[in-house]
C-alpha cells in the first residue's frame, strides 16, 4: 500500500521511517526551507540523526502526496490540521490522525476536526499511544492504539501498519483515545515542574496518579470509556512523557522550575510542545463542563497568569485532604 505521510516534522519523519519497510511512503512537508532541505540532505531537522530512506518520496503539495495513496497518516500540529485536511479534503483519503491535542480556541479534538473538513464518508482514525519519535525511528519496539468508531476500518488500518516493531491496537473509543493523549501533555509540563524543583520520586507517583484522575474524569464527562485511560493512550502514554528526558512538555516544566520565561523556553525548545495550548483548551473545556482539574489549572496559573512555580505547586499541595476518587 502506499502510505502519505503529511507532516516532516519529527513525529512525521519517525512514523514514514518505520513504514518504508514494508510500504511505499510519500512524505509532505509544507514549510519551503525545510523541504528543500530534506531533498537536498535526506536529513530532517527535527531528527537529525536519522536519515530517509531512499525509496521515500518528499512533496511540497498534499495533492502530490495524496496521489494514488491508500490512506494518510497526518502528523501535523493540531493547530495546522485544520488547514490540513482541507487541502486532502477533495482526494477522499482514508485519514488517520497522528496528533494530539486540542485546536486552539475551539477545543475541537483531532477528529472532530476531521468530522468538520473531510468530505462526508471518509474513514477517519485517531492514532495515539506512548511513543518517542526518536525511538520510533530508531526501531525500537513501541505499542500503539488506532481507534475508530468504523470498527472494521480500526481493524484493517492497524494491521496495515502494525509490526513486529510498531505494534498497533485497535478500539473504538475514540473521545478516550484522543483526550489521553492531549491531556497527558499537560501533565507532563507539571512533572516537569515537580522533578525541577527537586520534590523527589514519591511527588512524582502522586502527581501521575491524581493526573489520570483528572484525565479520567474529564474523558468520561465527555463520553470516554473508563478503561480506555487505563491503557496505552492513557496511561501508557501518561507515564512516558511524565518520565521520560525526551518529553518536550517535561522538559517545558523542567525549564519553567529554572525560571525560564515562557516565550524564551519555546524559542530554545525548536519543537512544538503542545501541553502549553492544550493546557488553555482544558481549562476552559472543564469549566464548561464542571470537571476538577486541580493539576491542569496550576498548570495554567504558571503559563499564563505569572505565578511562580513553586507558588502554584505549594497551592496545589496545600489542598484540603479528601476522600480518593477518579
Amino acid at each position: 500500500m502506499k502510505i502519505a505521510v503529511l507532516g516532516a516534522g519529527a513525529w512525521g519523519t519517525a512514523l514514514a521511517i518505520s513504514l518504508s519497510s514494508r510500504h511505499s511512503i510519500s512524505l509532505w512537508e509544507h514549510d519551503a526551507g525545510h523541504f528543500a532541505h530534506l531533498r537536498a540532505h535526506r536529513v530532517s531537522h527535527f531528527l537529525p540523526k536519522f536519515s530517509l530512506p531512499e525509496p521515500i518520496e518528499l512533496h511540497s503539495t498534499v495533492s502530490g502526496a495524496l496521489a494514488h495513496a491508500g490512506l494518510a497518516l497526518v502528523a501535523v500540529p493540531t493547530q495546522g490540521l485544520r488547514q490540513t485536511l482541507r487541502e486532502m479534503k477533495s482526494s477522499h483519503v482514508p485519514a488517520v490522525l497522528a496528533c494530539k491535542g486540542f485546536e486552539p480556541g475551539g477545543h475541537f479534538l483531532p477528529h472532530q476536526v476531521a468530522e468538520q473538513e473531510l468530505a462526508p464518508g471518509t474513514s477517519c482514525a485517531i492514532l495515539s499511544g506512548p511513543s518517542f519519535a526518536q525511538e520510533v525511528a530508531q526501531g525500537l519496539p513501541t505499542a500503539l492504539t488506532l481507534a475508530s468508531t468504523d470498527k472494521v476500518f480500526a481493524q484493517v488500518s492497524a494491521k496495515e501498519l502494525h509490526s513486529q516493531r510498531l505494534r498497533i491496537y485497535s478500539s473504538d473509543d475514540m473521545i478516550g483515545v484522543a483526550v489521553g493523549g492531549a491531556v497527558k501533555n499537560v501533565m507532563a509540563i507539571a512533572a516537569g515542574i515537580a522533578d525541577g524543583m527537586g520534590l523527589g520520586h514519591n511527588a512524582r507517583a502522586a502527581l501521575i496518579t491524581r493526573g489520570l484522575a483528572e484525565i479520567t474524569r474529564l474523558g468520561m464527562k465527555m463520553g470516554g470509556r473508563p478503561e480506555t485511560f487505563m491503557g496505552l493512550a492513557g496511561a501508557g502514554d501518561l507515564i512516558l512523557t511524565c518520565t521520560g528526558d525526551l518529553s518536550r512538555n517535561r522538559k517545558v516544566g523542567l525549564m519553567l522550575a529554572a525560571g525560564q520565561p515562557l516565550s524564551q523556553i519555546l524559542a530554545d525548545l525548536g519543537h512544538v510542545a503542545e501541553g502549553v495550548t492544550t493546557a488553555r483548551e482544558v481549562q476552559r473545556l472543564a469549566g464548561e463542563l464542571e470537571v476538577e482539574i486541580p493539576i491542569t489549572r496550576a498548570v495554567n496559573q504558571v503559563l499564563y497568569e505569572n505565578v511562580p512555580a513553586k507558588a502554584a505547586l505549594q497551592d496545589l499541595l496545600n489542598r484540603d485532604p479528601k476522600a480518593e476518587s477518579y
